[in-house]
């Protein structure tokens, strides 16, 4: 089996980031809890990933600071949650950009709606951007709500990064 070269501290910020980003399920699981999943059940059952693999992920993920670790208790146990930081959210451009990209270049089946992000100010359904292609006004993080249609007939707020 081939080693996989190790891109940190390299001189190219793309490397650098494919070093973070570009194994498989590490985008999905970004993508999710972004759209506010947090529990590893949660993780599991949405994205069909084995525990194994989850683990590991949501492991370089937590290390590499996009996601962190939060305790709660259920049924007595303390267990935890896996939530956005600063640098996780800071990632949505990327995802809403291979979001453009998948719309544009590749074909589902059968055929689906593209995912939009909808303006909270103006209700309008718009493309992934800084900008509303509606009203032009610049869109916050706060103000934006993810459609997928596949997934949910009505959009859903983006998860706040924990500080």
């Amino acid at each position: 089996m081939a080693r996989r070269i190790q891109w940190s501290g390299h001189a190219c910020p793309i490397a650098r980031a494919v070093d973070v980003l570009g194994e498989p399920w590490t985008l999905l699981i970004l993508r999710n809890a972004t759209t506010g999943t947090t529990r590893f059940d949660e993780f599991r059952d949405e994205l069909g990933i084995a525990d194994n693999v989850l683990t590991t992920r949501l492991a370089k993920l937590t290390e590499a600071g996009l996601l962190t670790r939060v305790p709660y208790r259920e049924g007595g146990r303390t267990r935890h949650e896996y939530r956005l930081t600063k640098a996780g959210a800071d990632a949505l451009p990327v995802l809403l950009s291979l979001a453009e990209w998948g719309d544009e270049h590749t074909r589902s089946d059968p055929p689906a709606e593209p995912m939009l992000i909808v303006h909270d100010a103006c209700g309008a359904r718009t493309r992934p951007g800084t900008m509303c292609d509606e009203c032009g006004e610049p869109m916050r993080r706060e103000d934006m709500r993810w459609y997928r249609p596949w997934r949910s007939p009505e959009p859903v707020p983006l998860a706040e990064p924990v500080s």
